[in-house]
């Protein structure tokens, strides 16, 4: 069993820390949906055998289903009292598997002016459901309809429920970064790892019978290179770094504003994956005419999501842009617009892959 497998878990009722913990912050507001984060990772580390249908970055829509479809109710984590809470395994279809087109029946059999691309399952079906399924969709009325992003990937958590799940000791945290990875040649495919997942970000190779999930980029982090979703991402909105670097900018996202919150805290994992929740603008009547003291995205299903702190979280947000409209200088507000890059949004991992050994792929 290797020396880190019990980081992350409990011992003696105290769970057991790495000496520093790497994390992520995305800031909702600059979230442009383009997904060019999900295919950096899809081109670097899910193009293999029997890994067609993961997808280990994804941007959902919320309100939304997301992925694997209705993740948010199929349970795991932890109970208050720390007792694992019942989950289930996603099967294959509510994950959305990978498509198949006819490409050659369109564009080499003659059928191009007949026929037209449409996508089959795996098992050559009409799909019903995808990663992206529900994109674009929302919720509200009009003309107060809504929408926003969230990126998601595994949390890297600090009391991992698939850690704690695993019987053969193949999921562990490393002790040097608090990255969560999963050893595949112990793994014997039991998957009750994406059974105590809450967050469902654990997939499973039906070709090789293993689980597999994000794992961080380690080896480009080793090399001082960012993970590929942060490097790649055109909006400049998912900050990287040590939670204990107090003059980095994760640190005083999370510590210090208090602008940065946990998905779903109440799961118990305690998740190192951190979001600025998004701001909306008021609402208004069917005359155009805006209804003062309102949001477009209601306060209360963002609780749902990040929990109680969300709204001062708001309040810091829009207290910070005032100070800003009027002249004045916002550490926040610098902070986030991330003018330097990439030393202002993740300062310890600024290399580029380029001008170090190694395949990365996505640059």
């Amino acid at each position: 069993m290797s020396d880190h497998s019990t980081i992350g878990r409990e011992l003696n009722g105290e769970i057991v820390k790495p000496k520093r913990q790497l994390a992520m912050v995305f800031d909702l507001n600059k979230c442009l949906g383009c997904h060019t984060c999900s295919i950096a990772c899809k081109t670097q580390w899910t193009n293999k055998e029997g890994m067609e249908g993961q997808w280990w970055s994804v941007v959902n829509t919320m309100p939304g289903k997301g992925t694997p479809k209705g993740w948010e109710q199929m349970g795991g984590g932890f109970e208050p009292d720390g007792k694992a809470r019942p989950g289930i395994i996603p099967i294959r279809q509510e994950h959305g598997d990978a498509w198949k087109f006819n490409h050659k029946e369109v564009m080499f059999e003659g059928g191009g002016k007949t026929s037209h691309l449409h996508p089959m399952t795996f098992d050559d079906k009409d799909p019903n459901w995808g990663p992206n399924w529900d994109e674009d969709q929302g919720d509200g009325e009009y003309p107060n309809s809504y929408y926003f992003y969230l990126p998601r990937l595994c949390n890297h958590c600090t009391h991992p429920a698939c850690v704690e799940a695993c019987p053969r000791g193949s999921i562990y945290k490393r002790e040097q970064d608090g990255v969560v990875l999963i050893d595949d040649t112990k793994c014997k495919g039991f998957r009750f790892c994406m059974e105590a997942c809450p967050y469902k970000r654990i997939y499973f190779n039906h070709v090789r019978q293993v689980s597999q999930k994000c794992i961080f980029c380690y080896p480009r982090v080793e090399a001082g290179v960012a993970p590929a979703c942060a490097r790649q991402c055109p909006g400049r909105l998912r900050f990287v770094g040590y939670l204990d670097d107090e003059t980095a900018p994760i640190h005083k996202l999370i510590y210090k504003y208090k602008v940065a919150l946990p998905l779903h805290a109440e799961y118990g994992t305690q998740p190192n994956v951190y979001y600025i929740p998004p701001l909306s603008p008021p609402e208004v009547d069917m005359s155009g005419n805006v209804k003062e003291g309102t949001h477009r995205i209601p306060t209360d299903y963002l609780r749902t999501l990040f929990g109680p702190n969300v709204d001062s979280a708001l309040a810091t947000m829009e207290k910070e842009m005032e100070k800003k409209r009027a002249g004045e200088k916002s550490e926040l507000l610098d902070t986030l617009i991330v003018y330097e890059w990439p030393k202002d949004i993740f300062p310890d991992f600024i290399k580029s892959p380029a001008d170090v050994p190694g395949d990365f792929h996505a640059r």
